[in-house]
């Protein structure tokens, strides 16, 4: 166990906190959080590269950890109706959809790339930041007066993502796109 899995196990063990802070309406707090989060995210991976921290736990942990807190934020989000449960599911189902088509190619024991797609991180950044804008919007009281455009952005790439890796395992299962 070294720094930056400690920083990431942090984040990890953040996510409660998050959720309830958000289910208390403490949205001015569950902001700061989300933001330090973030910054966790940044800090550990910082000191693995440039320290040669880097270790299986992490390579494992840092995206479990990334994707738990992004998850119960639009789950907790959606349930709290701050942002509409359609969209929710279209997140949650692509999350699934992504690690269930890991682990069934795992499982078959099949060699697979799984650098993500350029999507998939536009897609990740604009999530971060509909969350970063609800939370700050009903903590701070401020309104971007940007209206669905965000809601409809990420729904957008969502899909595209979603589609995008269905393609690429379709492809690689034809033997169409190299596996590794």
């Amino acid at each position: 166990m070294n720094l930056p899995n400690l920083i990431t196990l942090g984040r990890l063990l953040s996510v409660p906190i998050a959720i309830w802070l958000v289910l208390a309406d403490a949205f001015a707090a569950a902001f700061w959080l989300f933001i330090a989060a973030g910054l966790s995210d940044a800090v550990d991976g910082f000191i693995a590269k440039r320290f040669d921290q880097r270790s299986a736990l992490g390579a494992l942990l840092d995206p479990v950890a990334d994707k738990t807190l992004l998850v119960s934020m639009y789950v907790t989000l959606g349930l709290a109706q701050r942002l509409p449960t359609w969209l929710v599911i279209l997140v949650v189902f692509r999350d699934a959809l992504i690690v269930g088509g890991f682990l069934l190619v795992s499982a078959l024991g099949q060699p697979m790339r799984w650098e993500p797609l350029l999507v998939s991180k536009l897609n990740t950044a604009l999530q971060i930041g509909l969350v970063g804008l609800v939370l700050m919007g009903l903590g701070f009281g401020i309104d971007f007066g940007l209206g669905p455009v965000p809601v409809y952005a990420v729904a957008a790439t969502t899909v595209i993502s979603g589609a995008g890796y269905l393609v690429r395992w379709t492809r690689m299962a034809a033997g169409t796109e190299a596996r590794s």
